[in-house]
């Protein structure tokens, strides 16, 4: 899914390319991604783009006559951009939002639908789509703490919950977690003033240096390679690739369609974490330790 550092450079780049252009035409492709019916979505049509932004997770383009168009990518979605004078966009897309300087369209991969689409008149109408988490990198290390302390949940889940914290998802929670050097399943209720100092130095410094890595391999273009797996990360998506900090093999807890990724020297002082079918499966048998 993508998150603020890959939602950050989506938005700098349409910002660059339809602000002040005109929405044309409107061409859904999938009944499933318009998720309103009123106002009609071709209302949208002949309005002008006042600007881009973000709301957690998703993408905002304000239009003229108070409309707002609001993307949710999603797991799987991602969007493309093709110039004017490029011709048309290949394959198959959901949506096709046709500007005056070019079209954007939204791909999902897979079958589920889960990417949408709204059109909704006037910022107060925005409010149905913020959970009320806080943007990291706006927070002061006070509210973050105060943020984080609301709930007693483990650290994975608690920097995933965009009713805590905004924009935050799986792929970033595993490398803010191995740079603050703390388990995926610490309680937020044990972490002391200088665990959760660190980890919020951690949150900023991650989303800031992804966003400018890349907003860098753009180079100008549209970010065409919006993935949660990237080979420069530290953790995330590397199971069994070692560690750039100790050279330990990287773990995993896999659960639901997600897992956690984490490096055990660094973060949980060598000892491995139950996986919950892995471990279940092999009862004793389990390693408890990175020796092990």
């Amino acid at each position: 899914m993508p998150e603020q550092p890959d939602l950050t450079v989506y938005r700098e780049a349409l910002q660059t390319r339809i602000a002040g252009a005109t929405l044309r035409r409107v061409r859904l492709a999938s009944p499933f991604l318009l998720r309103t019916a009123m106002p009609p979505i071709t209302e949208a049509e002949g309005k002008r783009v006042l600007g881009v932004e973000r709301l957690a997770k998703r993408l905002l383009l304000r239009l003229e006559d108070d409309l707002w168009l609001v993307i949710h990518l999603m797991i799987a979605g991602r969007l493309h951009w093709v110039d004017a004078d490029a011709g048309k966009p290949k394959g198959r897309a959901l949506a096709l939002l046709e500007f005056d300087t070019g079209t954007l369209s939204l791909t999902e991969a897979g079958t589920k639908r889960r990417a949408s689409l709204h059109l909704v008149r006037g910022r107060s109408a925005l409010a149905q789509f913020d959970k009320g988490g806080i943007d990291v990198l706006e927070a002061t290390p006070e509210q973050f703490a105060q943020r984080l302390r609301s709930e007693n949940h483990t650290l994975k889940r608690a920097l995933t919950d965009q009713r805590l914290f905004s924009g935050i998802g799986n792929a970033y929670s595993d490398e803010i977690l191995h740079r603050a050097r703390l388990s995926p399943i610490a309680m937020t209720s044990k972490l002391g003033d200088a665990d959760i100092a660190r980890l919020h130095a951690a949150a900023q410094d991650v989303l800031i240096e992804w966003a400018n890595r890349l907003h860098e391999q753009a180079a100008g273009d549209f970010p065409e390679k919006v993935t949660a797996f990237r080979p420069e990360m530290a953790v995330h998506g590397r199971f069994g690739k070692p560690c750039p900090v100790c050279g330990s093999p990287v773990q995993r807890i896999v659960y639901a369609e997600n897992e956690a990724n984490y490096c055990a020297r660094c973060q949980t002082g060598g000892t491995l974490l139950a996986d919950r079918a892995l471990s279940r499966l092999l009862h004793k048998s389990w390693p408890r330790t990175l020796e092990e």
